[in-house]
Parts: C-alpha cells; structure tokens; sequence
C-alpha cells in the first residue's frame, strides 16, 4: 500500500469523517453547554503504556478536520518506542476543537500504536532471514487504512488492500472453480478479456496442488497454507525460483521463526491486526 496515494488521502478522509459524523452528531453538547466558544487553552498526549507510537499523522489529520487552526506541536514521531510518560505533542487552539478531536485521535492512535507494537515485535524475530511480515485483510470493518498504515509504521508489509488490487485464490475460489488448474487458467481468462493486470496469488493446501499450480504457471506468489514446516521446507524446495512463497495458517509468534528458516519471502499474520490490545494513551490538559 502506497500510504501517499490519491487513494490513502481520500480513504483517510473518508475515515476521519465517518467517525466524525459518528460520534459529534448534531454537536459535542458537554463542550457546548460548559466551555465558551472563544475559550483557547492547551493539551499534552500522555503516553501511559511501553511500545511503539503510531497514528501522530493520523492525530494531526484529525485536528485538520475538525479545526485547521489548531497547531500541534510534535515531539515524538510514528515509529519511535515509547514508554509511560513520555509526552508525544502539543496541542493548542480552540478548546471546544481539542475537545472534538479528543476520543478519535485516541482511538485511532492507541489502536495504531498496539498494532505497531507487535508487528516491531514480529519483524524483530526475522532478523537475519529474508522473510517479511504481512498483514492481511482480517481488519476491523471502516478503519483498515488506519491498521495496515500501523502495520508499516511497526516495520511489516502490507498484503492485498482489498478484493480489487490483487488476484488471491483461495480455497473455496478453488473448490468452486472445479480445481486449481481450472480456477488459474480461468483467471488469466478473466484479466486478458478485462485487460486488467494483477498479481496472481494461489493457495496451496498440499503438496500436489503445489505441483498444479507450478504446471499452470503465470504465478506470482504460492500461498503455503497450514503445512508443518518440515512440509515447508519440501515446498519451498520444489518451488525454488519459479515464484514468490508464502507461509500462513496457524504460525505463532514461537513458531514464526522456524517457518522464515524455511526460506519463504513472507509470512502472513492475522494476528497483527486482530489480536492487539491498545496502547494505553491519554489527553490532558496543560
């Protein structure tokens, strides 16, 4: 995912607004009813947990939103470890704006920094292999962007956005399509008739359909699906050269080392994105 396309800006915007609309409705009534509409004032990011940060870009989008005029003054990046009280940044302006802006950038960034966390954590323990961790589509509906830009900032790669930017036949497209033969030469029908060019990435449940999937050819990537890993290390040796390899289905973080020694390009984790306790962050007042 290029998190400077055209594509990240409107999504981004889009995300901001929708939960915007969610949560402001017909106005913030508690600011509305106590803090004056002129009323300027002050606040600090209080950093409460260890990990890493993520989501002071998305911090500042937000403010963007809400308010352009309020001015945030940063002192920690996405990407940096942090640790109970350390500060990330200021923020200044309308009070009744920070108090908009509050709950959503918190969200977002205690959500983005647990991600972040234990993708650092993950890519830390491929150190010294040539394999990289990806994330998946296993997201939280509405905010993917958010949790697979966190994945990036935490040192992963991101998979496939969506069903539209790449091709990935998995088991059920497989069974439907009559076989995994038949499902690959379907699909090169498919994008030659549509003149559509994407990366074909094809699910292997065994050994044989891996030897399928090498005679059919034009693939990018074979996806190892709930192998053992001495099975692995036999794929990836009958794959060789031919294309890109990848691991997933059922690999642990204890795990996660014996399946990049294997010598697959990447690994695939759910977990990076689904199984994630925020990071403990507050706004307080200066």
């Amino acid at each position: 995912m290029d998190i400077q396309s055209d594509f990240f800006e409107s999504e981004l915007k889009r995300i901001i607004q929708n939960a915007l609309r969610e949560d402001i409705g017909d106005g913030d009534h508690s600011s509305l009813a106590c803090i004056p509409n002129k009323a300027q004032g002050s606040a600090k990011l209080l950093v409460k947990d260890s990990g890493v940060l993520a989501g002071v870009a998305f911090a500042q989008a937000v403010c963007r939103e809400v308010d352009a005029s309020l001015q945030m003054d940063v002192f920690m990046r996405d990407g940096e470890a942090v640790k109970p009280g350390d500060v990330a940044f200021h923020l200044h302006g309308s009070v009744q704006a920070i108090l908009k802006a509050e709950r959503l950038m918190l969200n977002g960034m205690q959500r983005m920094s647990a991600i972040a966390t234990k993708t650092k954590k993950y890519s830390d323990a491929l150190q010294g292999t040539n394999t990289k961790i990806l994330d998946t589509r296993k997201t939280t509906p509405g905010i993917r962007l958010l949790e697979k830009w966190a994945v990036q900032i935490g040192g992963g790669t991101n998979h496939r956005f969506g069903l539209f930017d790449a091709i990935m036949l998995k088991d059920n497209h497989i069974d439907f399509a009559g076989g995994v033969a038949k499902a690959i030469s379907l699909t090169k029908e498919y994008l030659k008739k549509n003149q559509k060019k994407l990366p074909i990435i094809v699910e292997a449940r065994n050994i044989t359909e891996i030897q399928e999937i090498l005679k059919e050819g034009g693939i990018q990537r074979i996806l190892i699906d709930n192998f053992s890993v001495p099975d692995t290390k036999k794929a990836v040796a009958l794959i060789g050269s031919s294309c890109e390899t990848e691991s997933s289905g059922g690999i642990t973080f204890q795990t996660l080392r014996s399946y990049a020694d294997c010598g697959v390009n990447y690994i695939s984790s759910g977990a990076l994105t689904h199984a994630v306790n925020n990071l403990d962050l507050s706004l307080k007042a200066l």
